[in-house]
């Protein structure tokens, strides 16, 4: 079974179940171990520090999209930890699970950018086909 999982989060509803559903894999091998990677886009980072208006509401807004999958964490006690990166989502994903030892990639199906991947392809799919360990794809 897995003993090491990433879950990629990004916000989106789909995110959140596929970090659910990690957190649901995680309990059922104990000493499992999940982690995090939230990967803010770099267009994504200056558009919130306008909006927002500052870094202390850009880091909150980024706990805020994180905070369900760690309740799912810890409601089944699974150790994790979390890796918030800066670049283009699917390379820093697919960088950090091929260099990373873990058994399973977990990560929503579409993101916050549907559009977007309609032209350049999906950060989910560019994951499934680079990725050289399993890799589950939540709806």
């Amino acid at each position: 079974m897995y003993q090491s999982i990433l879950v990629a989060i990004d916000g989106s509803e789909n995110a959140e179940r596929a970090g659910k559903q990690a957190a649901q894999l995680a309990t059922l091998v104990k000493g499992t171990e999940v982690t995090i990677v939230y990967v803010s886009d770099f267009d994504e980072d200056s558009n919130e520090k306008v909006h927002d208006g500052g870094q202390l509401e850009f880091e909150l807004s980024r706990k805020k999209k994180i905070q369900p999958i760690k309740e799912a964490l810890e409601r089944g006690e699974v150790f994790y930890k979390i890796e918030m990166m800066h670049g283009r989502p699917a390379p820093v994903i697919i960088e950090m699970a091929n260099e990373g030892e873990f058994d399973l990639v977990v990560i929503g199906s579409r993101g916050l950018k549907p559009v977007s991947a309609l032209v350049l392809g999906s950060v989910s799919q560019k994951v499934v086909n680079h990725v050289h360990c399993p890799v589950l794809v939540v709806k």
